[in-house]
Parts: C-alpha cells; sequence; structure tokens
C-alpha cells in the first residue's frame, strides 16, 4: 500500500503563463469549455520551474545536472537522485544515441510528485493590455515599437500529488528515512510560499485555501472539486461538493478522518461556513503546514 500525500491550492494571480503570440499580440495560455468560457492556466511544467527555481534559492538544490553531450538537453547519465532532489521528485528521461555498442531507448523514472496545470477559477473576459517603449524611443528620437498583452486577473486553483514510499528510491538507490523526509518537507515550505516571476512581476502563488492531507493511496482526491462562486460581491468555494468529497471511502475508511483545510481570513465570503464542514480540522495556512510536515515526520519514523 502506497501512501500517498495530496494537496489542492487556490490562489490569486494576474496573468500567469503565455503561449507564442501571434503578431505583436501576446496571448495567455488558454483551456475553453463547452460553455464556451475560456479559462487561462499556468502550465504544470511551469509550476514545476519555480519550485525547483525556489528550492535552489532557499535549499541550495543541485541544478548543475544537465548537459548536451546526446544532442538533447536531458540530465547527465553521471547524476543520480542522490545528486538532484529535482530528479527525485518530479522524474527524469535519459536518452540513449543508437549506435554500433548501443541499443538506444530511454532511461526513465516517473515523477513522484505530480502536478496539474494551474487553471483559473473565473473566464478570461478578453481584457488586453496595451504596451510600449516609449521612454526608451524618446531617448533616442525614435517611434516606439506597439506591443498588446492579454490580462487575467483571477482565482486559481492546482493539484499536486505525492508517492511517499518512492522518494528517494531508484533502483539500487534507497535514501535514509532522513533525507526522504527532509526533501518532502521542503518541497510543502516552498509550495507554502510559491511565487513566479514573469514579465517584471513578482506573482504570488501562496495559498489563500488549501485541502489535503496524507492518504492510505496516492490519488488526487480534490483535483476538480474546488468550484468558485460570488455572493455579496466576495468570491464564496462551494462547500457542498467538498462535503460529497470527503464521503469518499478507501478500503472502508473515509477520507475525511485525515482531511484538514487551511484558509486566510477575510477573503472568502462563505469562510464560517467552511470552518463548520471541517470542524476541529480547519487551520491557518501556517499551521495547515506545520501539521502536514509533522505527519511526514511521522510517517518516515523522525
Amino acid at each position: 500500500m502506497n501512501k500517498g500525500l495530496t494537496l489542492t491550492v487556490v490562489f490569486q494571480a494576474q496573468s500567469l503563463n503565455f503561449g507564442e503570440g501571434i503578431a505583436n499580440i501576446s496571448e495567455l495560455k488558454k483551456l475553453t469549455r463547452g460553455n464556451g468560457n475560456l479559462y487561462t492556466f499556468a502550465s504544470r511544467q511551469c509550476l514545476r520551474y519555480d519550485i525547483v527555481r525556489l528550492g535552489s534559492m532557499f535549499y541550495n538544490w543541485n541544478t548543475q545536472v544537465v548537459d548536451k553531450s546526446k544532442g538533447t538537453v536531458q540530465f547527465r547519465d553521471d547524476c543520480t537522485i542522490k545528486d538532484s532532489e529535482e530528479m527525485d521528485l518530479f522524474g527524469y528521461m535519459k536518452t540513449a544515441k543508437k549506435g554500433d555498442d548501443e541499443k538506444g531507448g530511454s532511461n526513465v523514472r516517473s515523477a513522484v510528485a505530480r502536478l496539474s496545470h494551474a487553471i483559473s477559477l473565473e473566464p478570461y473576459r478578453s481584457d488586453m493590455d496595451f504596451l510600449n517603449n516609449k521612454g526608451l524611443a524618446d531617448r533616442i528620437g525614435e517611434h516606439p515599437n506597439l506591443a498588446n498583452v492579454e490580462q487575467h486577473f483571477s482565482f486559481y486553483t492546482y493539484t499536486i500529488t505525492v508517492d511517499l514510499d518512492k522518494v528517494g528510491k531508484d533502483g539500487d538507490i534507497n535514501l535514509d528515512n532522513e533525507d526522504k523526509a527532509k526533501r518532502v518537507e521542503q518541497l510543502l515550505s516552498i509550495l507554502k510560499v510559491l511565487n513566479r516571476n514573469i514579465r517584471g512581476r513578482q506573482e504570488n502563488l501562496a495559498p489563500l485555501f488549501v485541502i489535503g492531507g496524507i492518504y492510505d493511496i496516492p490519488n488526487p482526491f480534490f483535483l476538480g472539486r474546488i468550484k468558485l462562486d460570488y455572493k455579496n460581491n466576495k468570491p464564496c468555494i462551494d462547500s457542498g461538493i467538498l462535503k460529497q468529497t470527503l464521503e469518499t471511502k478507501i478500503f472502508d475508511k473515509s477520507i475525511d478522518k485525515t482531511t484538514t483545510i487551511g484558509l486566510v481570513c477575510d477573503v472568502f465570503d462563505n469562510e464560517t461556513e467552511l470552518k463548520s464542514v471541517f470542524g476541529d480540522s480547519n487551520y491557518s495556512v501556517e499551521k495547515f503546514f506545520d501539521n502536514l510536515r509533522n505527519e511526514v515526520k511521522a510517517y518516515y519514523g523522525m
């Protein structure tokens, strides 16, 4: 039985991930739903990038594990999960060239920490920002260059699921439980203060609401279970969907026993309702992560 940690986070930010664009228009990455609404998203790849960036900044994660010796930018053959927290948590693929002495193929390790896209909870309504570099152009008496950039300020949600039994294990490698716990704890600390640098801005991706825990299987129970409505001109998280999700049973054991929430006060209009659903299992975001780190330590026998 593989124990799993899963978190579903709600945060608020603006214009997080751009696509290729058309002419002088910078387009946000978007998804279309059946009702015709467009929802912007930050890809799981960009979330991973910022997690690793902060891991390197805060905890000196080793990112010097990449080369292009085989014509493709990829992780080095001589590096293992011992050398890289990133390779341990998010997996890797190392290709081999076909040659006289090689059959080719790939050496693949699946991610043990799996991210979803961060998808907006409010539809995109075609807001645009008109930009130019007039300040620079005026210095040399030239005409400015023009650009249009799509803008979207919204609540977003994403989910991360970690297979705790597979952290620190790869083939013959099996790290000490202390190292396994340390890597998961560091990941949680990063998620608590996650941010993104983009186009001169630093956007705050830290949770305003978070729900999850450690369960008997690694499964994203609350992925797709966050719905946002507005009442009294304030956002509300649909508690009915969460109540029904809490009834889910794994091996005849309801997940409500190990599920907690953390929230920032005075953001959501139905804060009191959300707290009543979880009773003594609702906390501040800081306390939520403190409790989860303690559960991780206990799981690994620390």
